[in-house]
């Protein structure tokens, strides 16, 4: 302690650690919740078990570390641009209590913009190289998951910055996209080929976001509202932005039931995912009916977590059921 203590202030030993915290919460570190697709990826391309090599999993690996860069860039630039906009300064400041803004550098005076801007075009740059590379030593490299990997590089700096795409619109779908793309790509680079089961797994998994996304959106209305950024939750009313809610709600059911009637996915499938549905059910009565919506927008995180843990069971059940 006294060797980075001197004269009673804190010397570049003590001011490194707080910086790289600071970095680590400009990009979200902390919810992993949109890396966690790479389980099902995984999953569902490992079976037979002696086809799968080292060499997919470096691909994965890569995939893996570049999403990481990715998305931190991604955020990074939306925290610039709520910041700018005051978005941020009036979700995160000290008339709302509920949220802290020791998660947002720039609000709490931890960062510089020209910082956060530096992170998240340096994290833009390796994520492009990592996925790069991931491609070029893939097995295979059908055009379907380039293109869509591509895409969804461009679209993600683009979200908040530059072309602000989530201030015209769209923030909802793009939550989903982004969670099914992550999912679908590193599957078709290891084995070159495009799986119906595996695309409901990704649409659920991109609920994931979604789900937890909306109730952020129902938390910050008014801030979105005063900047002009178009949630559902900004352009209806408290009535209708519930029943969007709850309608998504079961959708996310009945995506899973529609799989398992038509053979899509195994029949057992919608049972398997019953304590999603359950839990769903809670934090929508949590949010809707008991008024308390950051407990509920918690939830959903939960909820998430164990969707993947439940996909990728009934991926592996599924794989070694195939290989028998």
């Amino acid at each position: 302690m006294t060797d980075s203590i001197v004269a009673g202030r804190p010397t570049a030993a003590t001011h490194a650690p707080s910086r790289l915290r600071s970095y680590a919460r400009l990009g979200k570190l902390d919810v992993y919740d949109y890396y966690l697709g790479i389980f099902l990826a995984l999953a569902t391309a490992l079976f037979p078990l002696d086809t799968f090599t080292a060499r997919k999993a470096l691909v994965l690996a890569l995939f893996l570390v570049g999403e990481i860069a990715v998305l931190m860039a991604m955020v990074a630039l939306d925290d610039v641009t709520g910041f700018r906009d005051g978005s941020d300064l009036a979700n995160y400041g000290p008339d709302n209590p509920l949220r802290s803004k020791a998660r947002k550098p720039l609000v709490a005076g931890a960062l510089t913009v020209p910082q956060a801007l530096r992170f998240a075009w340096t994290c833009a740059v390796a994520g492009a190289l990592l996925w790069t590379a991931a491609a070029a030593l893939a097995p295979h490299r059908p055009l379907w998951p380039l293109v869509a990997a591509g895409a969804l590089f461009v679209v993600s700096l683009q979200y908040s910055y530059g072309l602000k795409i989530s201030y015209h619109g769209f923030q909802e779908a793009f939550l989903v996209a982004l969670g099914a793309v992550l999912v679908i790509v590193p599957y078709g680079l290891l084995t070159g080929e495009f799986a119906g089961f595996l695309m409901v797994q990704a649409v659920l998994f991109g609920f994931g976001p979604l789900m937890f996304g909306v109730y952020s959106n129902t938390n910050d209305v008014e801030g979105d509202r005063a900047v002009g950024r178009p949630t559902v939750a900004a352009l209806v009313s408290e009535r209708g932005n519930a029943v969007f809610i709850g309608v998504l709600s079961a959708a996310e059911f009945l995506i899973g039931a529609l799989a398992s009637a038509t053979g899509t996915a195994p029949w057992w499938f919608v049972l398997l995912m019953l304590p999603v549905t359950a839990l769903r059910t809670r934090q929508y009565l949590t949010g809707f009916v008991r008024g308390d919506i950051m407990t509920a927008r918690r939830t959903g995180f939960t909820v998430h977590r164990l969707s993947v843990a439940l996909m990728t069971a009934a991926d592996i059940l599924v794989g070694w059921g195939a290989t028998r």
